[in-house]
């Protein structure tokens, strides 16, 4: 990753992006133990549903590398990226946001595997992090998109 940007944005910046434009991001389809790693959300959108680990691409930071990053801030883990799915566009009617009017991001998923043993902590984003040998029935849409497309369901 390149560090020309690797600077934290205030709340009042990320407040404009979110009100004013799409978010790239990167969700990770995590195959471990012969199951899924699915975090229960701890903050919108999508709070208090299971859903795929990840996050928002940094500026001059590839997609790839973001994937790494994500999977170490968010789950402490190493990953080896086995296939890219697609880019996906998810709107939302709720955000993080007060006034943000919704969130839209244009993800681009991607099926990997952890990398040796490994234990999973949460973060500040998630209060449960699991891993799912059957995910349940009832998932967010956009985690049966991702589920459907990587053959997992």
């Amino acid at each position: 990753m390149s560090d020309r940007f690797d600077r934290w944005i205030s709340s009042d910046e990320w407040a404009t992006i979110v009100r004013n434009v799409p978010i790239v991001s990167v969700d990770l389809v995590i195959e471990h133990s012969g199951g899924i790693i699915l975090g229960r959300r701890e903050n919108e959108p999508a709070k208090g549903e299971w859903f795929v680990p990840g996050g928002r691409v940094q500026k001059f930071e590839s997609l790839t590398d973001a994937v790494h990053r994500i999977a170490r801030e968010e789950l402490d883990i190493d990953v080896a990226i086995q296939r890219r799915l697609g880019v996906y566009e998810h709107m939302y009617d709720e955000s993080d946001v007060s006034e943000g009017d919704g969130k839209h991001y244009v993800a681009n998923a991607y099926v990997m595997q952890v990398n040796g043993e490994s234990s999973l902590s949460t973060d500040e984003q998630h209060d449960s992090l699991r891993v799912f040998d059957d995910p349940p029935e009832e998932l967010h849409p956009y985690v049966e998109a991702y589920l459907r497309d990587a053959g997992i369901r």
